[in-house]
């Protein structure tokens, strides 16, 4: 399940202190024995081979502390299967934590995390946008959809799908929902396409945050659509439009309540084929639903179901990569579940099994420090910090000055906010979060207000 934007800050992207080296987290791991030849973070080197190939280019844009696009790598795109497509596209990935991919951010901006593209190399212009995960076989459908848009000549709703990814991949939101709709009000009621497009108006509309008109749209749509995981995603995207509107609006309580019914129905029988990061993000909206409605039992008895079924994908997972993947939703179960040291010995495995990879030390310096063990938490946070790159290291000093407060050491959670806040002005503005940047000055504004000696 794709990883929203708004929700960056949500689980387990805490650490702390260090130089930043900016040196990419191999992914070795992740690609060994890959059947894609990906080219790692140099857009100029796999364009100039598309145009000389006369081919597209097809684009993974993902970054390390994203548990689906690390599912995306460890699940699907090593499959072996895949290999037959491996001429059809030159293959990019772009880890949107290097600031050396600033330019390539800048000329496609993207809101969730993973984003596959594919573009056309002659006017370097975007195809198609997909955010987030997809089965192999519908990767390969995917795969038909961009190639056929760069050689041109679909008509009736297939050219309109192709004009509604290409509009959405160039940001062209509104656009792109407008033309998107009419391509599922056009097609025949059995076209194959009709999820996918669905799925891809959904993530349109709650990118926009037209979330009245996006959970509306998802009642009505879902019903006439097959299941499918795109059935899933929709079903999903439009819960969490429903959750996003006012609680005064009308009929909201209806809206969620029918489309929580419909991401239950998607984790049910018929099983829809889908990984264990899908399944555990329909876990994930699910849970946000529960605590809008303020229902704690339930809040509670769906954290431990949530909780026990990311534990049993861990434990078959095929290699340590792979486990990861479950990790930061791990830690979120466990900390709902008001059971933070439940996560606690699978992160220490995982920092012990990948030591190059930040993740772990900083997820387990918000562990150690929800539990108390405050010494802990910040040797974490510097081993985090001695690995993290680019914008991530807000996140991670963001982290380590809640420990420093726990702790009561203001003065040391002043000179990281200070130097965070320094750091963040030498950050390329599209890979800076401007919300991350205003929670710093307001932590930094709060504790220098507490500094201040009291008035006479």
């Amino acid at each position: 399940m794709r990883t929203l934007v708004a929700s960056l800050l949500l689980w387990g992207l805490v650490g702390c202190t260090a130089a930043n080296t900016n040196t990419p987290v191999s992914t070795e791991a992740a690609h060994a024995g890959a059947p894609l030849p990906f080219i790692e973070d140099d857009y100029a080197r796999a364009l100039a081979e598309a145009k000389a190939k006369g081919i597209p280019l097809f684009v993974d844009v993902w970054a390390p502390w994203c548990h689906t696009c690390r599912s995306m790598k460890a699940y699907v795109l090593s499959d072996k299967s895949l290999a037959r497509h491996a001429d059809r596209f030159v293959w990019l990935e772009v880890n949107t934590d290097l600031t050396q991919n600033a330019a390539f951010q800048e000329k496609f901006p993207i809101e969730f995390w993973p984003t596959l593209y594919v573009i056309d190399p002659r006017a370097e212009k975007p195809l198609l946008r997909f955010a987030g995960s997809a089965t192999v076989s519908q990767l390969e459908k995917l795969f038909e959809d961009g190639e056929r848009a760069y050689k041109g000549g679909v008509t009736g709703a297939e050219a309109l799908l192709a004009r509604g990814d290409a509009l959405h991949a160039e940001g062209r939101s509104t656009e792109a929902i407008e033309t998107l709709t009419e391509a599922l009000a056009e097609a025949p009621a059995d076209w194959s396409r009709r999820g996918r497009a669905l799925e891809s108006l959904m993530t349109a509309m709650y990118g926009a945050m037209q979330v009245e008109p996006c959970a509306k749209k998802a009642l009505e749509l879902l019903p006439g659509t097959p299941r499918s995981l795109s059935w899933a995603n929709a079903a999903m995207f439009g819960l969490m439009c429903a959750v996003s509107m006012p609680e005064d609006a009308a009929g909201v309580k209806e809206l969620r309540a029918g489309l929580e019914a419909k991401v239950v129905d998607a984790m049910g029988a018929p099983v829809i084929e889908m990984s264990g990061d899908d399944r555990s993000g329909l876990y994930e909206a699910r849970l946000m639903a529960r605590e809008v409605a303020k229902d704690e039992a339930g809040k509670k008895v769906l954290a431990e179901e949530w909780l026990t079924f990311l534990e049993a994908e861990a434990a078959k997972a095929p290699n340590p990569e792979a486990r990861t993947v479950f990790d930061s939703h791990r830690m979120g179960a466990a900390m709902k579940l008001g059971t933070p040291e439940r996560a606690i010995p699978a992160l220490e495995q995982s920092e012990k099994d990948l030591p190059q990879d930040y993740n772990p030390p900083a997820r387990l310096a918000t562990l150690y420090r929800t539990v108390g063990r405050l010494d802990d938490a910040l040797a974490a946070s510097d081993r985090a910090l001695a690995r993290v790159q680019g914008s991530r290291r807000l996140s991670v000093m963001s982290g380590r000055v809640d420990i420093l407060v726990a702790r009561k050491d203001t003065a040391a959670a002043v000179k990281t906010l200070e130097e965070a806040l320094a750091f963040a002005k030498t950050l390329p503005a599209v890979q800076t979060s401007p919300r991350m940047v205003k929670n710093l000055e307001k932590k930094l504004a709060g504790l220098q207000a507490e500094a201040q000696p009291a008035p006479k």
